[in-house]
């Protein structure tokens, strides 16, 4: 406990690996389930998990299973984008604050 105390960006750190890592699994059901027809996860789960702290894992689970990369899905780019940005702010505001 006292190095989390004494390292709280640490604790950021871990939740986006974790969101991320989330994300990408999500992404890769999706696209499994889209392959054999089965019912899909929302959009709109995929781009909330991608927006607040998983959007290192939605690019990389695009970019592996080719899932959403076509023209028509430009807007799951953009938000994987916004949330790389959340999730490096938030690791600079917590190294930075506290």
């Amino acid at each position: 406990m006292q190095f989390i105390k004494d390292n709280p960006y640490f604790v950021a750190i871990i939740f986006v690996a974790m969101m991320s890592i989330v994300t990408a699994l999500l992404y890769a059901i999706d696209k499994y389930k889209a392959v054999r027809g089965d019912r899909r996860i929302p959009e709109a789960t995929l781009l909330m998990f991608s927006l607040f702290g998983g959007g290192i894992g939605g690019f990389i689970a695009m970019m592996m299973t080719r899932h959403k990369t076509r023209g028509e899905h430009w807007y799951f780019r953009v938000v994987n984008l916004l949330g790389v940005i959340i999730a490096a702010a938030l690791i600079v505001a917590v190294y930075v604050l506290l």
